[in-house]
């Protein structure tokens, strides 16, 4: 009998690790001059000017930035980096040419996971908070970006001061593995190729030339020495790590960040079905049959697996589509993404077909107790989704479930709900209707839900 492989356990937080409260407190102090300047912008710029974004790539314009600096008393170099900031930091959205306040400033004062989710951000784009310098190869600044996770493992798993050398000679045994598993090439000076370019020089070329080489040349740590020392400030500028006297620490931010990756990690590698790398529909399918707590724990490891944008946008398109099984458990999967996919449900509020389920989420999201967030809804909003759901059941369920779904609706009797299950417009309501007259025990009723699927049907 096969047995399911066991569970790998989740990284343990690192021994001292901070209470959640304190760590938003610090990542609050990191992130206060760009709150400042979000908050400049969301009150002086107002939604939707373009003041932020003249030149459509979301900068502030000359013009604005001079009346920051003004108003904040900051040079005007001050307030774009700050800018800079709260845009990796998700404190500031960019929305085609132009920018206005992210979710994370809105529950800035109140909300510490959310703080947190921004300094976890603006931590994974610690590359683009400090650029690199212009000399540098972008080819050799994209293997240390690839490689510095492991850098930053080992940082935390050390829990005090490494030094540098150290930390180069697993630089350079990374970057040794990454082109191992390319199996790259090494730079040809003559064509100005390198890695498998370097092996396509001519058609006239021997065919040995083709061959990519089976031993690649070891990473030269002289060269990786100086983008080591780049990668190293550029996550001390983020608050992730402090270096000095030839050693670098992780700061309390920085081991908690990487634990949360690891976590993650961890998290997606354990999916129950298997789901993780398919898209937002085959994996709402693949949790059809799962019950609520496992098809949770599915949902979570396929966000893990992706940034959380794009898995909003995928679970949303889902949604749209014409099974709406899969419309609800797309939702129940907006759920368990929280608080940042608050600007995409409110986006589909006005879709007919999601509006119902939007309302009920976001009412959930503020607050409202499960129970009572039907409430929410008109009574045709209510009708629309007792059809919608009544839809999944006929598509996916059995017909006992059907009839018990009779007896959640509103309507005080089976007529009242007929008429208004008729004038709802729902586009299933024909086969809806055509099913619980089909699973119904009782024949009066099945009759008389036949009569107003027929009606319904011929428009009658």
């Amino acid at each position: 009998m096969n047995q399911r492989p066991a569970r790998r356990p989740a990284p343990r937080p690192p021994e001292g690790t901070p209470a959640p409260a304190e760590l938003a407190r610090m990542a609050r102090f990191g992130l206060a001059g760009a709150a400042r300047v979000a908050h400049w912008a969301d009150a002086a710029l107002g939604p939707g000017s373009d003041g932020a974004t003249a030149d459509g790539k979301a900068t502030l314009s000359d013009a604005s930035a001079e009346r920051a600096s003004e108003d904040l008393g900051l040079t005007a170099a001050q307030v774009r980096a700050d800018w800079d900031t709260a845009r990796l930091a998700g404190l500031v959205e960019v929305h085609g040419d132009s920018a206005r306040p992210g979710w994370r400033l809105r529950a800035w004062d109140r909300d510490d996971s959310a703080v947190l989710r921004g300094w976890v951000a603006l931590f994974d784009a610690w590359s683009l908070a400090h650029p690199e310098p212009a000399e540098f190869e972008a080819a050799a600044v994209a293997e240390v970006v690839s490689a510095m996770p492991q850098v930053l493992s080992f940082l935390q798993l050390s829990a005090g001061p490494v030094p540098v050398e150290q930390l180069l000679d697993l630089l350079g045994q990374r970057v040794t593995e990454l082109r191992t598993e390319r199996c790259e090439v090494p730079y040809d000076p003559e064509t100005g190729t390198a890695g498998p370019l370097a092996a396509v020089r001519s058609a006239d070329a021997d065919p040995a030339d083709h061959a990519p080489a089976e031993d690649p040349a070891p990473a030269d740590e002289a060269e990786l020495a100086p983008l080591l020392d780049w990668s190293l400030h550029a996550l001390a500028s983020v608050g992730a790590l402090t270096c000095g006297d030839g050693q670098a620490t992780l700061t309390p931010l920085g081991s908690w960040a990487v634990w949360v990756k690891l976590e993650q990690i961890c998290v997606a590698a354990q999916s129950p079905a298997g789901n993780i790398e398919v898209a937002a529909e085959e994996m709402l399918r693949g949790c059809a049959q799962l019950r609520p707590n496992a098809a949770r724990a599915e949902y979570r490891a396929w966000l893990a697996a992706r940034p959380v944008g794009g898995a909003v946008t995928e679970l949303v398109d889902a949604a749209r589509g014409e099974d709406a099984l899969l419309r609800g458990l797309a939702f129940e999967a907006l759920r368990v993404v929280g608080a940042p996919a608050e600007p995409d449900v409110r986006a589909v509020v006005d879709e007919p077909t999601l509006r119902p389920y939007a309302l009920l989420w976001l009412a959930e999201h503020d607050g409202v107790d499960p129970e009572d967030a039907h409430e929410v809804l008109t009574r045709e909003e209510a009708t629309w989704l007792w059809v919608d759901t009544a839809a999944a059941v006929a598509d996916h369920g059995e017909a006992p479930l059907l009839v018990r779904h009779l007896e959640s609706a509103l309507q005080p009797t089976v007529p009242v709900l007929l008429d208004e299950v008729r004038a709802v417009g729902h586009p299933r309501t024909v086969q809806v209707l055509v099913a619980l007259a089909a699973a119904h025990p009782d024949p009066a009723l099945a009759k008389a839900v036949r009569r107003a699927a027929f009606q319904v049907h011929t428009g009658g």
